[in-house]
């Protein structure tokens, strides 16, 4: 039986016992392999037992919801600011009152009244093709509405969270009336109609298919570390970019965690958080899916020292949720489809 069956198995005990001393109910919509290393961690540092429920962020909070009272949800793990925010705004978390959490994460890492934190970085970087652009070329985020990248930029829909969020911090440091000026312009630059994942605009860079593109920098970590040539070969002609201070900073999202609305071992699901925080734990959350950790001075592994340090945005994550409405109606209103 392999380490995923086996914890599926396990959170079949959920439903026996909502809550037992030694256990604490993990409700995630992440679906990594190094995470599992995680709970074998707290396991064996702590003896709590872990019992886990994976799905989807939207079916997770639902399937709480239908729960109610009796659910044995402790912890709701998900990814992007804006799904924390959901999860936030329909009830089914409650503030962690930790203060181990509150002085170890960063204060724009984590909802302002405590209902979630940060546990790892993800940055919105610049793809751009090492053959037809010139790093000294690259700006910032605001400056891809500009005409000379007319025809030249490759996204994803605007259905996806990474770039609802994206376009929720501009809202919070620009203003809706600027943001969606540039809204329109950007979208006069797409090379293609915007469709596929992140991977696919970091393969259509290096294809020639655009010239810069959009995508959380772990993607291309992925190929970077493939044993599939072909994925090498992607990785070999495209480069990566961070938009510098000067240029209004790197988009920063998160993945991050909350202790559900009625958990029945609050003080477990307290004590996995607060895990979570820790050197070591960070080492394998973040790092284990080529995340940047929310802890700083920790070694990072090759590929990410590569890429070098980012100047953040400095925006609370947590208005990623507050805009999102915002931000998608600006963008259908701009034609990004």
């Amino acid at each position: 039986m392999n380490s995923r069956i086996l914890f599926f198995t396990l959170s079949l005990f959920i439903f026996i016992s909502c809550a037992r001393e030694n256990e604490v109910n993990i409700y995630s919509s992440r679906h990594y392999d190094t995470d599992l290393e995680l709970y074998r961690d707290f396991t064996e540092k702590t003896g709590i037992r872990i019992n886990l429920i994976e799905g989807t962020s939207d079916e997770l909070i639902e399937r709480i919801r239908n729960e109610g009272i009796n659910s044995p949800a402790d912890i709701v793990i998900t990814v992007d600011a804006g799904r924390l925010w959901r999860a936030k705004e329909a009830g089914v978390l409650q503030p962690h009152g930790s203060g181990y959490l509150n002085q170890t994460i960063p204060s724009e890492m984590q909802d302002p009244e405590g209902y979630w934190v940060g546990l790892s970085e993800r940055t919105r970087a610049i793809i751009y093709n090492t053959e037809t652009v010139s790093r000294e070329e690259l700006e910032g985020y605001w400056e891809l509405a500009d005409e000379k990248w007319a025809g030249r930029l490759c996204v994803r829909s605007s259905n996806n969270i990474y770039n609802q969020s994206m376009v929720a911090s501009l809202i919070e440091s620009r203003g809706e009336e600027q943001t969606e000026e540039w809204g329109v312009r950007l979208v006069n630059n797409f090379a293609r109609p915007p469709q596929g994942g992140d991977t696919d605009q970091i393969r259509a860079v290096a294809a020639g298919l655009c010239d810069v593109a959009l995508a959380n920098h772990y993607y291309l970590a992925r190929l970077i570390e493939s044993d599939n040539q072909a994925d090498l070969e992607v990785a070999s002609k495209v480069g990566i970019y961070f938009p510098t201070a000067d240029y209004g900073g790197t988009h920063v999202n998160i993945s991050g965690a909350g202790i559900a609305a009625n958990s029945p071992n609050r003080e477990n699901a307290v004590r996995f958080l607060e895990y979570l925080a820790t050197s070591d734990a960070q080492l394998i959350f973040a790092i284990g899916n080529n995340e940047f950790p929310v802890l700083d001075g920790l070694e990072l592994p090759d590929v990410l020292s590569q890429f070098g340090e980012y100047d953040s945005d400095a925006i609370n994550v947590a208005v990623y949720g507050v805009n999102n409405p915002r931000a998608i109606r600006l963008m259908d209103r701009a034609g990004w489809r």
